[in-house]
């Protein structure tokens, strides 16, 4: 159980992170240098393969949408991919966005679908979060600074988050390529950051993933799932 929430908040995280990131380039061609961000510091966080079809964010009045989001899967696991959203809506107040805090009124995650898979180093998403917490020490995406010439870590207020239409599904070996499924509840959360003044991207994270665990933690129960399955395939071969 514990291990799958924690899956589930990397993957929003990851995807927050990405979004927020992209958000510092809002200005030249805006478009494909938000594309180019998110997949090549996206790889770059992850040491997974990320992808983004489209990107289209007005500069007039920072209305945007980011299409066919996809996180694959670290070297060592065989599904599709770890996280992959269709839709997500942007909007970012374009006034902010050459100020320390960007402030980003609404983060919508249309219906992502989320892959959780254990193997034999771990699962997935314990993988990709090693690989994030090393980026966010590193202070490359958002973290503290690393140095005393480093600057200060970008902020941001997000007025909005809102997840809705998850649907998640979990898979392990012994399950010879089957899966157990769940619909997750729409979450909403408000006024990220805004009493602190804006929150580096890491501690946006945090902010997100104990809320987000309150509200998982009745409805998912994934990782009893798999080890009653995992029990009862070994007991089938005798093992």
């Amino acid at each position: 159980m514990t291990r799958f929430r924690n899956a589930l908040l990397g993957a929003f995280l990851l995807t927050l992170l990405l979004i927020a990131g992209g958000a510092y380039w809002l200005f030249g061609n805006l478009d494909s240098i938000v594309q180019r961000a998110i997949s090549r510091y996206g790889s770059q966080m992850t040491q997974a393969t990320v992808k983004v079809e489209e990107v289209k964010i007005r500069t007039a009045d920072g209305l945007g949408v980011v299409r066919g989001l996809v996180v694959g899967n670290p070297e060592g696991f065989k599904t599709a991919h770890a996280l992959k959203v269709g839709v997500i809506e942007v909007a970012i107040d374009i006034r902010t966005v050459a100020d320390p805090v960007v402030v980003v009124k609404r983060i919508v995650i249309e219906a992502p679908d989320v892959i959780y898979e254990k193997g034999a180093a771990g699962t997935n998403f314990e993988v990709i979060q090693r690989n994030i917490a090393r980026s966010l020490a590193s202070g490359s995406a958002g973290g503290s600074p690393s140095g005393p010439m480093s600057k200060p870590a970008r902020k941001i207020i997000i007025d909005e988050f809102i997840i809705r239409g998850a649907h998640a599904q979990a898979t392990t070996p012994a399950m010879l390529g089957q899966s157990v499924s769940a619909t997750l509840p729409d979450i909403v959360l408000r006024n990220l950051g805004r009493e602190e003044g804006g929150l580096t991207p890491a501690q946006l994270g945090d902010r997100i993933a104990k809320a987000i665990s309150q509200r998982l933690l009745a409805s998912l129960g994934f990782d009893r799932v798999l080890k009653s399955i995992g029990d009862r395939m070994k007991g089938l071969f005798g093992r």
